[in-house]
């Protein structure tokens, strides 16, 4: 799109990896990088291709352009497809697919997260993997893939012997189900091929061949657009190597780009969370497939020994099913244990290191964790000095090496490490793990799976848990927008919050008196949110907020800090379970500042125009200054004075500036420096002090002006009062300055029942400010 033509769009996509679709719906484009991005508002698509050059000679036409016009949104008219070297290249009604996806693939139901719903439904999506896929011949099961999977001419090598090696490649999670295609299929083969599982980028950054036509490679993939894998697909295939791919996801970029594909489930089962659960226990059943399929055509191996692996995979949904019922066992552990420990380790041995691998991906997904992933049997050599939580993966272990498993979950225990313990069921032998966890007895060569799945069981619970930590947190930082929201401000504000967020904050703290939060929240963050927590709910929540700051105390400040304490926090604690920390960033809430209103006092801003800074004046000053402004008539001079050392012991005072009447006024100051009197008494209680002059009778305000819990300085304004004040104007002065009028109400009903507003008039203000309360007190009485 630009300035000149608004109305078009223009997409571009040279070279593999990345996919581009375009939707094409109801007076509308859709685009997005995969087909269920546009299926909820069409199945019909064009997908663009960035690697076949318009002309086979011409390498500079790869790739496509294709623009968009938006006067004919939706129709295949608005689409103009041009190569990379400018031609043209008609778009024809037969490369429009149709997405075989739909919304309800998409749908989350009564789940609480798409995470569970996708564990849950793992079983299922292992039972359609499978479906049509294994025969009974001879009273043996096989592998029966067809020729869409295995092409025939992969048959042809893999029977001719001209395949001699076997790469299983793939990133993240699909890596790690490939390590279990490779550990079977070099088992089921009894050596027949090189077999290795390999990063896709470690394959084409350090293993490439100029002939690799001996050599076939599974690409495994949930979405069949990692860029990665692709990429090694591309490169692979480009020297001479067969690719299979194990996909996910129809119409995506790697079942154009593989010479067979094996879908996993039905080829529809769309996974909506980042971190993926389903699609491995799919990946790691279509794996087993492909190497009883590929060991057979080879004539390598066992008959039997296939036959017994495709009976436990038939098998293995129920097994998962009964896992499953285990979740609140699963639950507990993780409730229990996984808040407190910051480090986290995952160990297997055997088939149980890929589990390992698994586990360890999803807790670091759902968790934020970075996790070790070691042996077993290597752990005690590595860092047991963290005393971490150890997430064992035993199921399906027997004989000797069960006892030397259960030997080193003693040793972890021993070194204050916390082990969770994922063992088959009958098994005796772990009394060392803090917590065991039983799944059903299946081929130790794939009971991995199940130790897997209490992984992803115990990640989740363990998100929940850490997230559910931040619960209190969250409520208190609504109290606060809903105290902004209401739009009281000030003092009004932050009475209203230090009131709502007392039972948030006790939580906090009887949860972190515990240890619960020693896991995942920072000290810093707990050590700064506990001190602002604390200056809100105290009994002068300014001065302990100034105090310990060495900020300006006011309601604005107090409430900010606490609110950026809170989101951070909240930040450190939040599991979102189906997204990814980057993609779920926790809002900092904006907080309205309510100091300007007492800024305008006319008070105020004399005090500041003598020189005061701003930062040296807290906010329960400023606010005294605002509630007395309506008393002053008139500001007629300034002394400001610079106050060095404690006002408890030797502090002294000098004078810094001088305006208006008191240039011609001498000073005791100039004579002794000494900080003595009323001043000292300013200096030391920090509070804005109305004195009458002993000698003079001269009306003075006296303004401390602090920095941290430290007097830096005192202004003193010479100042004239009304001499009478309206009622409601009389009484807001009062019970702005030090409670006075609180104070007077409490002396005259002490002993005439009642007090009489109207009476306050008839006293001159300055005596209402000045005069001790007793004698003030005394007018009251003589009217009675």
């Amino acid at each position: 799109a630009s300035a000149d033509a608004p109305n078009r769009v223009l997409l571009a996509l040279r070279g593999s990896g990345q996919g581009v679709y375009v939707g094409l719906a109801e007076d509308t484009f859709v685009v997005a990088s995969e087909p269920y991005g546009i299926v909820e508002e069409t199945a019909r698509f064009v997908r663009l291709d960035g690697e076949s050059p318009a002309h086979a000679d011409q390498p500079a036409s790869r790739g496509q352009i294709l623009v968009l016009d938006g006067a004919l949104a939706g129709d295949l008219a608005g689409l103009r497809r041009i190569a990379y070297d400018g031609s043209e290249l008609p778009i024809a009604e037969s490369e429009v697919a149709t997405a075989e996806v739909t919304t309800r693939d998409i749908d989350r139901g009564a789940y609480p997260h798409f995470l569970l719903k996708e564990i849950k439904e793992a079983p299922l999506s292992l039972r359609k993997t499978l479906r049509g896929k294994i025969v009974e011949r001879d009273g043996l099961l096989r592998a029966d893939l067809g020729t869409r999977t295995i092409p025939p001419s992969v048959m042809e090598g893999l029977r001719s012997g001209r395949i001699r090696s076997v790469r299983v490649i793939g990133q993240g999670t699909a890596a790690v189900a490939g390590q279990s295609t490779a550990v079977l299929l070099d088992e089921l083969a009894a050596g027949r091929f090189d077999v290795r599982a390999i990063t896709a980028t470690e394959l084409s950054g350090f293993h490439l061949a100029v002939d690799m036509s001996d050599m076939l490679v599974i690409a495994v993939s949930q979405s069949g657009t990692t860029t990665d894998t692709n990429r090694t697909v591309d490169l692979v295939r480009g020297r001479g190597a067969s690719v299979i791919g194990i996909v996910n996801r129809r119409n995506s970029d790697l079942t154009d780009k593989a010479d067979g594909v094996l879908y996993t489930s039905d080829g529809r089962d769309v996974e909506m969370s980042v971190a993926s659960t389903k699609a491995f226990y799919a990946q790691v059943a279509a794996g087993a497939l492909l190497a009883c399929a590929i060991s057979d055509l080879a004539g390598a191996g066992s008959d039997r020994r296939r036959h017994e692996i495709l009976t436990e995979l038939r098998r293995m949904p129920d097994a998962m099913d009964t896992v499953l019922e285990r979740r609140q066992d699963i639950a507990e552990a993780a409730q229990r244990f996984a808040p407190q420990r910051r480090y986290w380790a995952v160990v297997g041995n055997g088939p149980n290191k890929v589990a390992a691998e698994e586990v360890r991906v999803k807790l670091s997904e759902l968790c934020y964790k970075s996790i070790a992933c070691d042996v077993t049997e290597d752990k005690k050599h590595i860092d047991l000095s963290s005393e971490p939580l150890i997430f064992v993966c035993a199921a399906g272990l027997v004989g000797s090496t069960a006892d030397d498993v259960a030997k080193e979950v003693a040793i972890y225990r021993a070194h204050k490490a916390a082990p969770i313990v994922v063992a088959s069921e009958g098994e005796t032998r772990f009394n060392g793990a803090l917590h065991l966890v039983t799944v059903p007895v299946v081929d130790p060569a794939l009971a991995f799976i199940l130790s897997a799945m209490v992984g992803h069981l115990f990640g989740y619970e363990a998100a929940l848990a850490i997230d559910a930590l931040a619960r209190p947190l969250r409520e208190a930082r609504e109290a606060i927008e809903d105290a902004i929201a209401s739009g009281v401000t000030g003092d009004q504000m932050l009475r209203r919050v230090s009131r709502q967020i007392v039972p948030m904050a006790q939580r906090f703290f009887d949860t972190l008196r515990t240890g619960s939060y020693d896991g995942n929240l920072e000290a810093s963050t707990a050590v700064r949110l506990s001190g602002l927590l604390r200056d809100a709910l105290s009994p002068q929540p300014l001065e302990a907020y100034q105090e310990d700051s060495g900020k300006v105390g006011s309601p604005s400040g107090l409430i900010d800090d606490l609110t950026a304490a809170l989101t951070r926090a909240i930040e450190e604690l939040t599991r979102p379970v189906d997204a990814i920390k980057h993609q779920a960033k926790t809002v900092t809430v904006g907080i309205s500042r309510s100091d300007e209103a007492v800024l305008d006092r006319s008070l105020v801003r004399e005090v500041l125009a003598t020189g005061a800074g701003r930062d040296r004046l807290a906010y329960r000053t400023l606010k005294v200054l605002g509630d007395l402004d309506g008393a002053v008539a008139a500001v007629t001079g300034f002394t400001r004075y610079q106050v060095e050392g404690d006002p408890s012991a030797d502090a002294t005072i000098t004078v810094v500036d001088r305006g208006g009447v008191s240039l011609s006024m001498p000073s005791r100051v100039e004579r002794n420096s000494s900080l003595r009197g009323t001043k000292r008494r300013v200096a030391a209680e920090r509070e804005v002090l109305v004195a009458r002059g002993r000698s003079d009778g001269r009306h003075v305000i006296l303004v401390p002006e602090v920095k941290g819990s430290q007097t830096t300085g005192i202004t003193l304004l010479h100042v004239r009062f009304h001499e009478h004040l309206p009622v409601a104007t009389i009484r807001t002065v009062l019970q702005g300055y030090d409670r006075r009028y609180d104070r007077l109400v409490d002396w005259v009903t002490e002993t005439e029942g009642s007090f009489r507003d109207d009476l306050l008039i008839d006293v001159p203000v300055v005596d209402l400010l000045v005069a001790p309360i007793s004698e003030v007190a005394d007018r009251w009485r003589s009217q009675a």
